[in-house]
This record gives structure tokens, sequence and C-alpha cells, in this order.
């Protein structure tokens, strides 16, 4: 079993994939330091032109890791912004509820985080 857990940089090179590359366009060092791995784990594919584009394991990969982060957010405090197809998720698992001016998590989001947190994602 392949260890899947991505960094920092890694996410990064995901998200820059997910923006669009020109054919032809020079890949960014974060890319290049990420290719060999993230293609590894079919998060990236590489046509024989050299063209990178994200994988639907890539993009769930990046939506799941908005949807932490999200949750996180909303675990703190405060009115959050959160993006509406992370909201509409998050709502329909029952880790949010929506209130006047933002969100307040639930008990299963709490649990959620906690699951998430002791995993060290």
């Amino acid at each position: 079993m392949k260890n899947e857990k991505l960094s920092a940089d890694e996410y990064d090179a995901l998200k820059e994939v997910a923006r669009g590359l020109k054919l032809g366009e020079r890949i960014s060092a974060c890319i290049g330091r990420n290719t060999k791995r993230l293609s590894g784990l079919k998060m990236f594919s590489i046509a024989r032109n050299g063209h990178i584009t994200l994988t639907e394991k890539g993009q769930q990969a990046l939506f799941l890791r908005r949807c932490v982060l999200g949750l996180r957010a909303v675990a703190a405090g405060g009115d959050v912004k959160l993006d509406t197809d992370v909201a509409t998720f998050l709502g329909k698992k029952a880790h949010i509820v929506a209130r006047d001016g933002g969100y307040d998590i639930t008990d299963k989001g709490r649990e959620s985080l906690a699951d998430i947190e002791a995993q060290g994602i």
C-alpha cells in the first residue's frame, strides 16, 4: 500500500496543474519536484508530448483538502466564507449547519475533525 499522505508542496503542485498549463509552457519548480510521485499516485497524467493534466483522483484530493481546511476554519469560529461546493458537501455530511453570517460545526463534524487530526492529515 502506497503512502498517499501529501505534503503542502505536493498540494501546491496539484493546484498549479488544476489551474491549467498551456501546451509548451514551462512547468514550475514546484511541479517539477513533485511530478514523479504525483504521477505515480495517479494524480497527474502526463501525455506523450509532456502535457500534464490533473486526473480525477487528483481533483478529489484537492476537493477533500478544501473540505478539511473549511471544516477547520469553521471549528476555529468566526464568520467563515466557504466555497459553495465545500459548504454543500459538509452540510450533506452533517458536519456543519448554516447560520446567519456563517456556519457552525456539528458534533459529527467535531468527531470527524478529531479523527483527521489523529491521522495527521
